[in-house]
């Protein structure tokens, strides 16, 4: 199970460049460093073209696999100006 940023960075990089992912940032618990052994991990991704639904679940299973933990992925274009303050508060850039 990965615990750290760090680990994480090197765990998913490969899969995100398959994936055609642009950017993807951490953000919520484990980008605070105060997340458990039983926490998801929250990421923000913006894809480099327009992917469809079955590509974005592939992704988000590709990602759970690997890091033995359930992700949260939201894209960054879904995000209300809202929440995304929210998000900016904590979050990490991985790629």
């Amino acid at each position: 199970m990965v615990n750290t940023v760090a680990q994480l960075k090197i765990a998913v990089k490969p899969i995100l460049k398959n994936a055609g992912v642009k950017k993807m940032s951490l953000f919520g618990s484990f980008a605070r460093g105060d997340h458990h052994d039983d926490s998801d991990v929250d990421m923000l991704v913006e894809f480099a073209k327009p992917v469809g639904l079955f590509s974005f679940s592939d992704l988000k299973n590709k990602l759970e696999q690997k890091l033995k933990r359930k992700v949260d992925l939201v894209s960054n274009k879904g995000i209300s100006p809202l929440i995304q303050r929210y998000i900016d508060q904590d979050k990490v850039n991985i790629l």
